[in-house]
Protein backbone atom coordinates (compact mmCIF):
# COMPACT_ATOMS: atom_id res chain seq x y z
CA UNK A 1 0.00 0.00 0.00
CA UNK A 2 1.20 3.48 -0.89
CA UNK A 3 0.69 5.14 2.51
CA UNK A 4 0.83 8.67 1.13
CA UNK A 5 -1.76 7.89 -1.55
CA UNK A 6 -3.96 6.21 1.05
CA UNK A 7 -3.78 9.33 3.23
CA UNK A 8 -4.74 11.51 0.25
CA UNK A 9 -7.71 9.25 -0.49
CA UNK A 10 -8.79 9.26 3.17
CA UNK A 11 -8.72 13.06 3.28
CA UNK A 12 -10.76 13.26 0.09
CA UNK A 13 -13.35 10.80 1.42
CA UNK A 14 -13.76 12.89 4.57
CA UNK A 15 -13.90 16.15 2.58
CA UNK A 16 -16.39 14.73 0.08
CA UNK A 17 -18.52 12.87 2.57
CA UNK A 18 -18.45 9.60 0.68
CA UNK A 19 -16.54 7.10 -1.44
CA UNK A 20 -18.31 7.84 -4.71
CA UNK A 21 -17.59 11.57 -4.72
CA UNK A 22 -14.03 10.99 -3.54
CA UNK A 23 -13.48 8.57 -6.43
CA UNK A 24 -14.91 11.11 -8.90
CA UNK A 25 -12.72 13.92 -7.57
CA UNK A 26 -9.58 11.77 -7.67
CA UNK A 27 -10.43 10.14 -11.03
CA UNK A 28 -10.06 6.57 -9.75
CA UNK A 29 -12.44 3.61 -9.41
CA UNK A 30 -14.63 3.55 -6.31
CA UNK A 31 -13.36 0.04 -5.55
CA UNK A 32 -9.79 1.36 -5.39
CA UNK A 33 -10.83 4.06 -2.92
CA UNK A 34 -12.59 1.49 -0.73
CA UNK A 35 -9.61 -0.89 -0.87
CA UNK A 36 -7.14 1.82 0.14
CA UNK A 37 -9.27 2.90 3.10
CA UNK A 38 -9.62 -0.70 4.28
CA UNK A 39 -5.88 -1.24 3.96
CA UNK A 40 -5.22 1.96 5.89
CA UNK A 41 -7.54 0.90 8.71
CA UNK A 42 -5.89 -2.53 8.83
CA UNK A 43 -2.40 -1.03 8.98
CA UNK A 44 -3.42 1.39 11.75
CA UNK A 45 -5.59 -1.17 13.60
CA UNK A 46 -8.30 1.47 14.06
CA UNK A 47 -11.64 2.24 12.47
CA UNK A 48 -11.41 5.57 10.68
CA UNK A 49 -14.88 5.80 9.14
CA UNK A 50 -18.42 4.80 9.99
CA UNK A 51 -20.18 3.50 6.90
CA UNK A 52 -23.92 3.24 6.31
CA UNK A 53 -25.91 2.82 3.13
CA UNK A 54 -26.65 6.56 3.09
CA UNK A 55 -23.54 8.32 4.36
CA UNK A 56 -19.99 8.08 5.60
CA UNK A 57 -18.92 9.78 8.83
CA UNK A 58 -15.57 10.03 10.52
CA UNK A 59 -14.86 8.30 13.86
CA UNK A 60 -13.09 10.01 16.76
CA UNK A 61 -9.83 8.27 15.79
CA UNK A 62 -10.51 9.14 12.18
CA UNK A 63 -10.98 12.84 13.00
CA UNK A 64 -7.63 12.95 14.81
CA UNK A 65 -5.93 11.09 11.97
CA UNK A 66 -7.56 13.44 9.43
CA UNK A 67 -5.99 16.49 11.09
CA UNK A 68 -2.58 14.83 11.10
CA UNK A 69 -2.97 13.84 7.45
CA UNK A 70 -3.78 17.43 6.47
CA UNK A 71 -0.56 18.68 8.05
CA UNK A 72 1.57 15.88 6.61
CA UNK A 73 0.19 16.24 3.09
CA UNK A 74 0.53 20.03 3.22
CA UNK A 75 4.16 19.70 4.36
CA UNK A 76 4.91 17.19 1.59
CA UNK A 77 3.33 19.40 -1.05
CA UNK A 78 5.11 22.50 0.20
CA UNK A 79 8.45 20.68 0.24
CA UNK A 80 7.99 19.34 -3.27
CA UNK A 81 6.99 22.72 -4.64
CA UNK A 82 9.90 24.49 -2.96
CA UNK A 83 12.41 22.00 -4.38
CA UNK A 84 10.90 21.44 -7.81
CA UNK A 85 12.37 23.40 -10.66
CA UNK A 86 8.85 23.81 -12.01
CA UNK A 87 7.26 25.15 -8.81
CA UNK A 88 6.90 28.60 -10.40
CA UNK A 89 4.46 27.12 -12.91
CA UNK A 90 1.58 25.39 -11.06
CA UNK A 91 -0.13 22.57 -12.92
CA UNK A 92 -3.24 20.45 -12.69
CA UNK A 93 -6.98 20.99 -12.47
CA UNK A 94 -8.31 23.97 -10.53
CA UNK A 95 -12.01 24.16 -9.65
CA UNK A 96 -13.36 27.61 -8.81
CA UNK A 97 -16.78 29.25 -8.53
CA UNK A 98 -17.50 32.93 -9.15
CA UNK A 99 -20.59 35.19 -9.27
CA UNK A 100 -22.23 35.31 -12.68
CA UNK A 101 -21.71 39.01 -13.41
CA UNK A 102 -18.10 39.13 -12.24
CA UNK A 103 -17.33 35.97 -14.18
CA UNK A 104 -18.80 37.15 -17.47
CA UNK A 105 -17.70 40.78 -17.38
CA UNK A 106 -14.42 40.83 -15.45
CA UNK A 107 -12.81 37.44 -14.88
CA UNK A 108 -13.38 35.49 -18.11
CA UNK A 109 -12.27 38.36 -20.42
CA UNK A 110 -8.98 38.47 -18.49
CA UNK A 111 -8.33 34.71 -18.55
CA UNK A 112 -6.09 34.79 -21.64
CA UNK A 113 -3.52 36.65 -19.52
CA UNK A 114 -4.02 34.13 -16.71
CA UNK A 115 -3.18 31.20 -19.01
CA UNK A 116 -0.17 33.02 -20.43
CA UNK A 117 1.14 33.21 -16.87
CA UNK A 118 0.01 29.69 -15.84
CA UNK A 119 -0.10 27.57 -19.03
CA UNK A 120 -0.13 24.24 -17.16
CA UNK A 121 -3.36 24.88 -15.24
CA UNK A 122 -6.74 23.54 -16.36
CA UNK A 123 -9.56 25.70 -15.03
CA UNK A 124 -13.08 24.49 -14.24
CA UNK A 125 -15.09 27.63 -13.46
CA UNK A 126 -18.64 27.62 -12.21
CA UNK A 127 -20.53 30.89 -12.75
CA UNK A 128 -23.57 31.31 -10.53
CA UNK A 129 -25.13 33.25 -7.69
CA UNK A 130 -26.04 30.33 -5.46
CA UNK A 131 -24.00 29.51 -2.35
CA UNK A 132 -21.75 26.48 -2.80
CA UNK A 133 -20.24 24.05 -0.29
CA UNK A 134 -16.55 24.00 -1.11
CA UNK A 135 -15.81 20.76 0.75
CA UNK A 136 -18.94 18.88 -0.33
CA UNK A 137 -18.57 19.89 -3.99
CA UNK A 138 -14.79 19.58 -4.18
CA UNK A 139 -14.22 23.23 -5.13
CA UNK A 140 -10.77 24.71 -4.55
CA UNK A 141 -11.83 28.33 -4.04
CA UNK A 142 -14.67 30.77 -4.68
CA UNK A 143 -15.06 34.49 -5.20
CA UNK A 144 -17.91 35.86 -3.10
CA UNK A 145 -19.43 39.23 -2.22
CA UNK A 146 -20.73 40.11 1.24
CA UNK A 147 -19.89 39.22 4.81
CA UNK A 148 -18.73 35.65 5.38
CA UNK A 149 -20.55 33.33 7.76
CA UNK A 150 -18.31 30.23 7.72
CA UNK A 151 -15.34 30.88 10.00
CA UNK A 152 -13.76 27.51 9.10
CA UNK A 153 -12.75 28.89 5.69
CA UNK A 154 -9.84 31.17 4.86
CA UNK A 155 -10.78 34.43 3.16
CA UNK A 156 -8.72 37.16 1.53
CA UNK A 157 -10.37 40.47 0.76
CA UNK A 158 -9.64 41.46 -2.83
CA UNK A 159 -12.03 44.32 -3.55
CA UNK A 160 -15.48 45.74 -2.98
CA UNK A 161 -18.75 46.15 -4.84
CA UNK A 162 -20.42 49.54 -4.82
CA UNK A 163 -24.03 49.92 -5.96
CA UNK A 164 -26.15 52.57 -7.61
CA UNK A 165 -29.85 53.05 -8.24
CA UNK A 166 -31.08 53.39 -11.83
CA UNK A 167 -33.85 52.66 -14.31
CA UNK A 168 -34.40 52.40 -18.04
CA UNK A 169 -35.44 55.62 -19.85
CA UNK A 170 -38.73 53.94 -20.82
CA UNK A 171 -39.56 53.38 -17.16
CA UNK A 172 -38.65 56.96 -16.18
CA UNK A 173 -40.76 58.36 -19.02
CA UNK A 174 -43.77 56.40 -17.79
CA UNK A 175 -43.41 56.73 -14.00
CA UNK A 176 -41.13 59.72 -13.44
CA UNK A 177 -38.01 60.11 -11.29
CA UNK A 178 -38.06 59.39 -7.55
CA UNK A 179 -36.47 62.23 -5.56
CA UNK A 180 -36.22 60.39 -2.23
CA UNK A 181 -35.88 56.67 -1.38
CA UNK A 182 -39.34 56.74 0.20
CA UNK A 183 -40.73 57.75 -3.21
CA UNK A 184 -39.86 54.24 -4.38
CA UNK A 185 -42.78 52.93 -2.32
CA UNK A 186 -45.00 54.35 -5.05
CA UNK A 187 -42.87 52.89 -7.86
CA UNK A 188 -42.27 49.44 -9.33
CA UNK A 189 -38.89 47.94 -8.40
CA UNK A 190 -36.95 44.93 -9.61
CA UNK A 191 -36.31 42.83 -6.51
CA UNK A 192 -33.70 40.17 -5.81
CA UNK A 193 -34.33 37.11 -3.65
CA UNK A 194 -31.74 34.97 -1.91
CA UNK A 195 -31.05 31.63 -3.57
CA UNK A 196 -30.29 30.27 -0.10
CA UNK A 197 -33.25 31.52 1.96
CA UNK A 198 -35.77 32.62 -0.66
CA UNK A 199 -36.16 35.96 1.13
CA UNK A 200 -36.43 39.16 -0.92
CA UNK A 201 -33.54 41.47 -0.07
CA UNK A 202 -34.24 44.90 1.34
CA UNK A 203 -32.80 48.07 -0.20
CA UNK A 204 -30.56 50.40 1.77
CA UNK A 205 -29.72 54.08 1.34
CA UNK A 206 -27.54 56.54 3.24
CA UNK A 207 -27.06 60.30 3.05
CA UNK A 208 -25.24 62.55 5.52
CA UNK A 209 -25.89 60.27 8.48
CA UNK A 210 -29.47 59.41 7.52
CA UNK A 211 -30.03 55.73 6.83
CA UNK A 212 -33.05 54.07 5.23
CA UNK A 213 -33.61 50.33 4.83
CA UNK A 214 -36.89 49.35 3.21
CA UNK A 215 -38.68 46.56 1.38
CA UNK A 216 -39.95 47.86 -1.93
CA UNK A 217 -42.90 46.86 -4.14
CA UNK A 218 -42.31 45.12 -7.42
CA UNK A 219 -43.95 42.84 -9.94
CA UNK A 220 -40.85 40.69 -10.43
CA UNK A 221 -38.09 39.24 -8.25
CA UNK A 222 -35.16 37.15 -9.52
CA UNK A 223 -32.16 35.35 -8.04
CA UNK A 224 -29.65 35.75 -10.86
CA UNK A 225 -27.63 38.86 -11.65
CA UNK A 226 -28.05 38.52 -15.42
CA UNK A 227 -31.82 38.16 -15.05
CA UNK A 228 -31.85 41.15 -12.71
CA UNK A 229 -30.05 43.33 -15.24
CA UNK A 230 -32.31 42.14 -18.06
CA UNK A 231 -35.41 43.02 -16.05
CA UNK A 232 -34.13 46.54 -15.37
CA UNK A 233 -33.12 47.11 -18.98
CA UNK A 234 -36.58 46.01 -20.09
CA UNK A 235 -38.16 48.83 -18.10
CA UNK A 236 -39.79 46.58 -15.51
CA UNK A 237 -38.77 48.82 -12.63
CA UNK A 238 -36.14 50.68 -10.67
CA UNK A 239 -33.08 48.59 -9.95
CA UNK A 240 -30.06 48.74 -7.65
CA UNK A 241 -27.04 47.04 -9.16
CA UNK A 242 -23.25 46.84 -8.90
CA UNK A 243 -21.50 49.76 -10.57
CA UNK A 244 -19.13 47.54 -12.59
CA UNK A 245 -22.15 46.05 -14.35
CA UNK A 246 -23.96 49.36 -14.87
CA UNK A 247 -21.38 51.57 -16.55
CA UNK A 248 -21.64 50.20 -20.09
CA UNK A 249 -25.43 50.61 -20.00
CA UNK A 250 -25.18 54.15 -18.60
CA UNK A 251 -22.72 55.12 -21.31
CA UNK A 252 -25.01 53.71 -24.00
CA UNK A 253 -28.08 55.46 -22.58
CA UNK A 254 -29.88 52.21 -21.78
CA UNK A 255 -30.03 53.15 -18.08
CA UNK A 256 -30.11 56.43 -16.15
CA UNK A 257 -28.91 57.06 -12.60
CA UNK A 258 -31.46 57.90 -9.92
CA UNK A 259 -31.12 59.20 -6.34
CA UNK A 260 -27.50 60.12 -6.98
CA UNK A 261 -27.17 61.91 -3.62
CA UNK A 262 -27.93 58.68 -1.81
CA UNK A 263 -25.33 55.92 -1.52
CA UNK A 264 -25.64 52.25 -0.61
CA UNK A 265 -23.49 50.09 1.60
CA UNK A 266 -20.65 48.50 -0.39
CA UNK A 267 -20.11 44.75 -0.19
CA UNK A 268 -16.62 43.34 0.39
CA UNK A 269 -15.26 40.90 -2.19
CA UNK A 270 -13.33 37.88 -0.95
CA UNK A 271 -11.55 34.88 -2.37
CA UNK A 272 -12.44 31.99 -0.05
CA UNK A 273 -10.85 28.55 0.21
CA UNK A 274 -10.68 25.63 2.69
CA UNK A 275 -7.90 25.59 5.24
CA UNK A 276 -6.37 22.43 3.82
CA UNK A 277 -5.82 24.13 0.43
CA UNK A 278 -3.83 27.11 1.72
CA UNK A 279 -0.45 25.73 0.58
CA UNK A 280 -1.60 24.59 -2.84
CA UNK A 281 0.43 26.32 -5.53
CA UNK A 282 -2.49 26.40 -7.96
CA UNK A 283 -4.87 27.96 -5.43
CA UNK A 284 -2.22 30.46 -4.38
CA UNK A 285 -1.65 31.37 -8.03
CA UNK A 286 -5.37 31.98 -8.67
CA UNK A 287 -5.81 34.00 -5.47
CA UNK A 288 -2.86 36.25 -6.29
CA UNK A 289 -4.06 36.73 -9.86
CA UNK A 290 -7.61 37.61 -8.80
CA UNK A 291 -6.29 40.07 -6.21
CA UNK A 292 -4.16 41.75 -8.88
CA UNK A 293 -7.02 41.78 -11.40
CA UNK A 294 -9.48 43.36 -8.99
CA UNK A 295 -6.94 45.92 -7.76
CA UNK A 296 -6.46 47.04 -11.37
CA UNK A 297 -10.25 47.33 -11.85
CA UNK A 298 -11.45 50.71 -10.49
CA UNK A 299 -15.08 49.54 -10.66
CA UNK A 300 -14.28 46.86 -8.06
CA UNK A 301 -13.16 49.43 -5.55
CA UNK A 302 -15.41 51.85 -3.67
CA UNK A 303 -16.59 54.25 -6.35
CA UNK A 304 -19.74 55.67 -7.92
CA UNK A 305 -20.42 55.20 -11.64
CA UNK A 306 -19.97 58.12 -13.99
CA UNK A 307 -23.15 59.64 -15.37
CA UNK A 308 -23.72 58.91 -19.05
CA UNK A 309 -21.69 61.03 -21.43
CA UNK A 310 -18.86 61.87 -18.99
Amino acid sequence: MDKLQAMEVFVQVVDSGGFTRAAEHMHMPKATVSTLIQALETALSVKLLNRTTRRVSVTADGAAYYERCLRILADVQDTEESLSSSHASPSGRLRVDVPTGLGLQVIIPALPQFFVRYPDLVLEMGCGDRPVDLIEEGIDCVVRAGELADSSLIARRVGALSFATCAAPSYIERYGRPLHPNDLLRHQCVNYFSAKTGNILEWDFAKQGERIQIALPGTIAVNNSDAYMAAGLSGLGVMQAATFALQQHLDAGRLELLLTEWCTDPLPLHVVYPQNRHLSAKVRAFVEWIAELFTDSPALQIAQPKPAGR
